[in-house]
């Protein structure tokens, strides 16, 4: 007698949140309200980076509607240093942060407020330093060195030395896509050597403002970043009684994700406005001088821009496409996956001018690197693309360009615009 065994039913695939941000008209990616082809002649040649005023505007807007009226909003501009990306930053929010020196050379020609700078960073230059009192920006100092070559510099320029301490917490952010602060780490100082160096702040007479605490990025779990910041305030409260002077400047960090790969969801701001509300409550009392800032880069821009190659030649190798751009790793190291990824995932991708395609097609997008590294899109359905066609990768606002080894095998630099 011949049985028959059941063969279960497979699960479907993960697949990418919708990527609704960009519009399609006659199926045609919209950036900035343009077709993406004729983006593409304006830009002159690919591959490049687009950026869309509006999204960024957007995000903006959307984010001071969910959080409470008061908390400060920095754009930490290591996500995307694009000198007029940055220049439109700085009229949306609150205040810069930068983490070089060559960083704070673009905000302030950007024209963002003194005031609102700060300048972070684990192994800032006696140089750098010096640069940053004498523009009379914010020093979130991160060993004693920088406390005590800042007194020096002070002393020198007869200006004084603003400085907020960054703190290295004594917890992780759970859940976060790379980790900044608890357990051993380069950036900050241990929590448990702050009041000691809070103590030689004020013997030296600099002047101390707050903390800056910052314990990891990209997280999606709204749970664990309220976690991080009731943890992040509290700390702060405790070194705050050891502080030579009231605190001002309470940078809370970020960690705000967004959704890059399949099954990712979008972050639910909701439950982070009503904890960040009940945190601002009690800093009218505890701290009652202190302004609450959230330092936010990938969640301003990530979604804001793209990043567009085009296919040079289209090749079949035992049964798989492979389509073949001038763009690959060397200009868009995250989405190669080579930018801190532990498994490879792709990134949301389409063929930007066949956006809403009849015919689909499982298909690889490589560049033209002689490495098998360089791979964008890994068998991906996509619609049936031929050479001239444009790939388009979603999330690409952050951590792009300037986070690529451009030089690598010496093919052409891509170009960036803000639309």
């Amino acid at each position: 007698m011949t049985s028959k065994m059941s063969v279960p039913t497979p699960r479907p695939a993960p697949v990418h949140a919708p990527m609704r941000q960009f519009p399609v008209r006659d199926g045609e990616l919209l950036i900035g309200g343009l077709p993406i082809t004729r983006l593409a002649a304006r830009v002159g040649r690919t591959p490049f980076y687009a950026y869309d005023r509006g999204l960024l505007a957007r995000r903006v807007a959307e984010l001071r509607a969910a959080l409470p009226a008061g908390i400060k909003l920095h754009y930490a501009m290591k996500a995307n240093p694009m000198p007029a990306l940055v220049g439109f930053m700085a009229g949306l929010v609150d205040g810069i942060d930068v983490a070089s020196a060559g960083e704070l050379a673009v905000a302030l020609d950007a024209g963002a407020q003194v005031a609102e700078v700060s300048f972070a960073g684990p192994g800032k230059r006696e140089a750098e330093l010096r640069q940053a009192v004498a523009a009379g920006v914010l020093v979130n100092v991160e060993s004693p060195r920088e406390v005590e070559l800042l007194a020096g510099i002070a002393q020198a320029l007869k200006l004084p030395a603003r400085v907020a301490v960054r703190v290295n917490p004594d917890f992780e952010l759970k859940g976060s896509g790379m980790k900044m602060g608890g357990g051993p780490k380069q950036f900050g100082i241990d929590a448990d050597q702050v009041p000691a160096v809070l103590a030689r702040i004020g013997v030296l007479g600099l002047a101390f403002e707050g903390f800056h605490l910052f314990a990891g990025s990209q997280n999606l779990r709204a749970e664990s970043i309220c976690e991080a910041q009731c943890k992040s305030y509290e700390l702060a409260l405790r070194l705050a009684a050891a502080a030579p002077a009231p605190v001002r400047f309470l940078n809370l960090g970020g960690g705000f994700g967004i959704p890059y790969f399949p099954g990712d969801e979008p972050l639910d701001l909701a439950p982070i406005g009503a904890n960040l509300a009940a945190l601002q409550e009690r800093a009218r009392t505890e701290m009652p001088l202190a302004s609450l800032v959230i330092e936010l880069g990938r969640y301003f821009v990530g979604e804001a821009g793209v990043y567009v190659a085009q296919v040079v030649d289209r090749k079949v190798s035992r049964g798989q496409v492979f389509l073949v751009t001038d763009g690959g790793l060397h200009h868009h190291l995250s989405a190669s996956g080579n930018f801190g990824q532990v498994v490879r995932k792709n990134y949301p991708v389409v063929i930007g001018n066949k956006a809403e395609p009849a015919e689909r097609e499982v298909s690889t997008v490589v560049g033209p690197l002689c490495t098998p590294l360089d791979l964008l899109a890994d068998r991906m359905s996509l619609a049936v693309a031929e050479p001239g066609d444009l790939v388009v990768i979603y999330q690409s606002g952050a951590y792009g360009r300037s986070a690529s080894p451009q030089d690598f095998l010496g093919h052409p630099h891509c170009t960036e615009v803000l639309v």
